[in-house]
């Protein structure tokens, strides 16, 4: 049984937000790309039934444009945050979902920035966590990667000592070559 004179502050257990954002527009850069080239398609081959048709073929041009909006506010609504405890993913436009990754769960991350995200300031975050619902977890795109890195990287390590957690790695050992003696 503890001691009655042990308290626990309750601000080494406040959760404070270190950082929320949401995926850049520039993922879907060749998705948009290839909305305009069908914008541009429909428009040219509607040209020239619009004499016969009275211009009702340019109503097609709803099609692209339509796929560019649900894509944009699909990507819009998809937001990050990463707290001192947690990292929180909202998506969702009708129906909201709300993932929530405990910090202390996270085992490995890997930051890559491909030409086209680096060229604009962005880069991708993958996590390898112990969570069962979801063993990798990636934020696609997101501005300033690298200080983004280094507030988990601490956060996921303040929060495994507040939760005295340790991570053991066991490597598997092929049986034919352990304890094997060379003569």
């Amino acid at each position: 049984m503890p001691p009655d004179d042990v308290t626990i502050p309750s601000a080494a257990t406040a959760e404070t937000t270190l950082w929320s954002g949401h995926t850049s527009q520039w993922v879907h850069f060749w998705y948009y790309f290839l909305c305009i080239l069908l914008a541009v398609g429909i428009a040219f081959a509607a040209t020239i039934p619009a004499i016969f048709t009275g211009g009702l073929a340019y109503l097609a041009l709803i099609i692209p444009l339509f796929m560019w909006l649900i894509r944009w506010w699909v990507t819009k609504c998809t937001t990050y945050e990463l707290t001192t405890q947690r990292l929180r993913i909202r998506t969702g436009i009708l129906n909201r979902k709300v993932d929530e990754l405990e910090l202390f769960r996270v085992r490995d991350y890997t930051m890559e920035q491909p030409l086209l995200l680096r060229m604009v300031g962005l880069g991708n975050l993958t996590m390898i966590t112990t969570d069962a619902t979801t063993p990798t977890v990636a934020m696609r795109a997101i501005p300033d990667v690298e200080a983004v890195r280094e507030k988990l990287r601490n956060a996921v390590q303040n929060e495994r000592d507040r939760k005295r957690v340790r991570q053991m790695d066991v490597d598997s050992v092929d049986d034919a070559g352990a304890g094997a003696l060379h003569t």
